[in-house]
């Protein structure tokens, strides 16, 4: 899927929006891992925190590389997204340490599974940076790692993780849809404006479908409901 990119400065500017958003995201990110840190309860985990923050931070370098070879300033194109993302990060402030590390593996999950969604919309080197930043085997390894730990230590926090894992989701999921409906640049990039696959209303649905499959094959992996 995919197409070359055109010489459109909407289909450019489209894209830079979207690149934007991603970037907002890994930097948020970023400065999230780098807080909840302090949550740790021993050195090594902090430590484990503070490189997956770093990671973050490299990815977010690539993506805001990408929107200036589009001629933008990344700044421009992340700031109508960013009292949205303050306010999902608001509502899901963990309280624990163990809220944060199931924060860090699902809901940044969900959120890589939909940038590999909307990947498929844009041109392929900005495809490729995209892909670059969701390869995240190794961070779930650690993050899995620390979550399993946790559990194993306190036999009656699991309940309330997977009360937290379906909150998440479905915050991250509303999110998600707010963001397509009220930015006209990804509506177009989602729908066959600018000539690409573009999404009818039942393969939208089918796109949220596998979001929430992938969500509960996460939660399994942590041995909770989903």
């Amino acid at each position: 899927m995919g197409f070359p990119l055109p010489d459109d400065p909407e289909y450019r500017a489209a894209i830079a929006d979207l690149l934007g958003m991603l970037a907002l995201g890994e930097l948020a990110a970023f400065s999230r891992l780098a807080a909840d840190a302090e949550m740790a309860p021993a050195i090594e985990d902090r430590e484990a925190f503070a490189r997956l923050a770093l990671t973050e931070f490299t990815h977010y370098e690539l993506l805001a590389a990408r929107v200036r070879e589009f001629g933008y300033e990344p700044a421009a194109v992340m700031s109508p997204y960013a009292e949205g993302f303050a306010a999902f990060h608001e509502r899901t402030r963990p309280s624990t340490w163990l809220e944060a590390v199931v924060k860090a593996f699902v809901g940044d999950g969900i959120a890589a599974d939909f940038a590999r969604e909307i990947a498929e919309f844009v041109d392929g080197d900005s495809r490729s940076v995209i892909h670059a930043t969701v390869a995240h085997e190794e961070r779930s390894t650690v993050l899995l790692d620390l979550a399993r730990r946790g559990m194993a230590a306190d036999a009656h926090v699991s309940g309330r993780l997977a009360l937290w894992g379906r909150r998440l989701h479905g915050e991250a999921i509303t999110q998600a849809q707010v963001v397509a409906a009220q930015r006209e640049s990804l509506a177009a990039l989602l729908t066959d404006q600018f000539g690409g696959p573009g999404l009818d209303l039942a393969r939208l649905g089918e796109l949220f479908a596998r979001l929430a499959d992938r969500h509960t094959d996460r939660m399994a992996l942590l041995g909770l409901t989903a």
